[in-house]
């Protein structure tokens, strides 16, 4: 029997396997979590993944988690990021639609992140977004000098795939309205290792302070 939360989300190239998870309580947010290259053994299963959910769960959101094309139950080959992007965008659609009224949040580990990152800026329903592990070495991020929504960063301080100089010097031309923010995990490369865990908890906290933000701007645009 399929596990209670997992779902298929249809897709052009037919569907996409993904889990759907809520908070115990009324949820106050809803976020994608990305998973790490399809090519090389990435699954929405990877721990930094599911501990990257946790931290969005425990902070009031409810989460998806999918497999990318190709990867696991879901159909379709890998397609270099450009067929990812359009999986995260019909996620985007699935929750957008579950949880019209709530803040939507983005999250991605190593190459989800370079996917998340790009989907999640262009896509005006994405309010906030979280890049974890994020392959500087391996990608071109320039584009995200155009990000204007609030990010966090996790990161390794010994990240085999990315440079933390490199990531700071990055982080550091983000526009302000990005109020961008970086976390490293000292002596970790790029799964955490033993301090996964840090990873649920900095998501979790710093989750919270963006639904309390968004909480009370609409408060205040509809005047209560």
């Amino acid at each position: 029997m399929y596990p209670a939360g997992n779902l298929f989300i249809p897709i052009s190239h037919g569907r996409l396997e993904a889990i759907l998870k809520e908070p115990r309580d009324s949820a106050r947010g809803a976020a994608l979590v990305l998973h790490p290259h399809p090519q090389h053994g990435g699954t929405m299963h990877n721990k930094v993944v599911f501990r990257a959910a946790r931290g969005l769960e425990d902070a009031g959101c409810a989460t998806l988690r999918i497999n990318f094309r190709g990867v696991g139950q879901s159909t379709g080959h890998y397609a270099g990021g450009i067929g990812e992007r359009e999986d995260a965008r019909a996620a985007l659609d699935f929750l957008a639609g579950r949880y019209a009224s709530l803040p939507l949040g983005l999250a991605g580990f190593s190459f989800g992140s370079r996917v998340g990152l790009e989907v999640g800026i262009g896509d005006e329903r994405v309010g906030f977004l979280i890049a974890i592990g994020t392959p500087v070495n391996m990608y071109d991020f320039s584009f995200l000098r155009e990000c204007r929504k609030p990010i966090l960063f996790v990161h390794g301080e010994r990240d085999e795939f990315g440079d933390v100089a490199a990531l700071r010097a990055l982080v550091a031309e983000l526009p302000s309205e990005a109020n961008a923010c970086l976390h490293v995990v000292p002596g970790v490369g790029h799964f955490f290792d033993a301090k996964v865990d840090e990873v649920w908890r900095v998501i979790a906290k710093w989750t919270m302070e963006r639904l309390r933000d968004a909480s009370e701007l609409g408060r205040h645009k509809t005047g209560v």
